[in-house]
């Protein structure tokens, strides 16, 4: 069969594949923007360079692909298209290219490093684990060495050296409802680690120690250590009395942070279940929908808000939130932020306040997944309100502030993640307005954590799939 034919085939196959207004589109927008330098088939022209390489020089994501068809590359006849070209045209054109290249015999996108453009950097993206982590949650390290990752189905990985260790920690805490939005959740590290060896576990735990979704139960937090791949010297800093855990319940948080005090806060969600029969996160002798803080060893601090109240939880430091999973302090001020998962719309970014009511579910700017209503208000007198939400809700996870010599152009800016929307965005804030927001990754997974590494390096966690990702500037 003639090379020309092959071809028209080809592109009749693609074309195939899109809905019948792109097919009128994006195939017209390719021939007259981007074939007199790319060619027909992508293979490349004496003006421009191929778009069927296995690594292409910019990255091989559609994020990627639409960066640069939107700024152009500096220094080539590569314009930017931005202005010129509608957002969703740029989108079905990087669709396109992608979807082309998964046709070429022989071609494969089987990815090891890749290469995105930001505002400020050219980002190297290396997939640094690909395999052997099971839904990994959290991340921590002890420098850079040596790290550690939570994973949901309750194992601890090691890190070492950039390289996923074989070797399996045993008699780690026994998990439950790991598929009920529960399981293994967050990790941290002692700020004297080095010295104490002290390892900080969320976890979803019921006392009856089946696997029955109804049974009772509720996050619980531990510290301990690894010795000679065990877990060891265990020591429970929070666990709910009976008469509160909460039976078939699911968003269980979780997320850790140590202030600079060297203060613990952790976070427990709502328990879906719960709000169904009272306003639980709203009732300060429940755990559910809370912020706690306590001592590393357990204790609470004395200015805890609730300390000297009866019938509380006086670890309890702030309540009416949904489930949130991420917690980060300011670098150069004490405000701690956390984003707190809404429900279909309501994701939300917050300051966190010494005894505040942050309202769940009396107000909120989200529905019900079923499009129901939860509250019909957004705001009352003495409850906060977020200094931003999405809605639509982009499923808002973790938060990290960045620090450090290698990303100082975003030196205090803040990192979040989103599982649905499989991002990595950085908010610039001013006085606590959102300024400046940028996609720096999208469609490499559902990004679970991100942390800023020993070395300044962006440390990303991803579901769906399981990954550990590294993203450095690029010269």
């Amino acid at each position: 069969m003639e090379k020309k034919t092959l071809f028209r085939l080809k592109v009749l196959f693609i074309l195939f594949l899109f809905p019948c207004f792109v097919i009128s589109q994006v195939s017209e927008i390719y021939s007259k923007k981007c074939s007199g330098c790319h060619g027909m088939d992508l293979s490349g022209t004496p003006a421009g360079s191929s778009l069927l390489e296995s690594n292409l020089k910019y990255g091989n994501s559609q994020f990627a692909l639409s960066k640069v068809i939107e700024n152009g590359v500096e220094g080539s006849q590569m314009i930017g298209w931005k202005g010129l070209l509608k957002k969703s045209e740029i989108d079905s054109l990087s669709e396109y290219i992608l979807t082309f290249r998964k046709q070429v015999p022989n071609h494969k996108v089987n990815w090891k490093s890749d290469i995105i453009l930001t505002n400020d950097y050219k980002l190297k993206i290396e997939k640094v684990i690909g395999t052997g982590i099971n839904h990994p949650w959290g991340i921590d390290f002890v420098d850079d060495q040596l790290a550690f990752i939570s994973g949901n189905r309750g194992e601890l990985y090691q890190i070492v050296d950039g390289k996923l260790d074989d070797s399996k920690i045993k008699n780690l805490p026994e998990v439950y409802a790991y598929d009920m939005v529960g399981g293994m959740m967050d990790i941290i590290l002692d700020p004297n680690y080095t010295s104490n060896g002290w390892i900080y576990l969320s976890f979803s735990h019921t006392p009856t120690g089946t696997k029955d979704p109804n049974a009772p139960g509720m996050t619980k937090i531990v510290r301990g250590k690894v010795k000679n791949n065990h877990w060891v010297d265990e020591e429970t800093l929070f666990e709910a009395s009976d008469s509160i855990l909460v039976k078939g319940g699911k968003r269980w948080g979780s997320r850790f942070l140590f202030d600079r005090k060297g203060l613990l806060y952790f976070t427990i969600g709502d328990m879906q279940q719960s709000i169904q029969y009272g306003n639980n996160p709203q009732l300060a002798y429940r755990a559910e929908g809370k912020i706690f803080r306590i001592n590393p060893d357990g204790s609470i601090p004395r200015d805890n808000p609730l300390r000297s109240k009866k019938n509380v939880l006086p670890s309890v430091f702030a309540w009416g939130t949904r489930n949130v999973q991420g917690l980060a302090q300011h670098p150069t001020k004490d405000m701690i932020y956390f984003t707190d998962h809404g429900p279909r719309g309501g994701d939300e970014i917050n300051i966190l306040k010494k005894g505040a009511n942050y309202g769940w579910p009396i107000i909120t700017y989200g529905l019900n997944y079923n499009k129901t209503v939860i509250s019909p208000l957004t705001e009352k007198e003495g409850m906060e309100q977020p200094i931003h939400y999405y809605d639509p809700s982009i499923a808002i996870c973790a938060a990290e502030f960045v620090t450090g010599e290698l990303f100082k152009k975003w030196n205090n800016d803040l990192l979040i993640t989103a599982l649905k929307e499989q991002e990595l965005r950085r908010i610039r804030l001013i006085d606590n307005r959102i300024i400046e927001e940028e996609i720096l990754l999208k469609g490499f997974g559902r990004v679970r954590d991100v942390k800023i590494g020993p070395n300044g390096a962006l440390w990303v966690l991803t579901n769906k799939p399981d990954q550990l990702l590294k993203l450095t500037p690029m010269p």
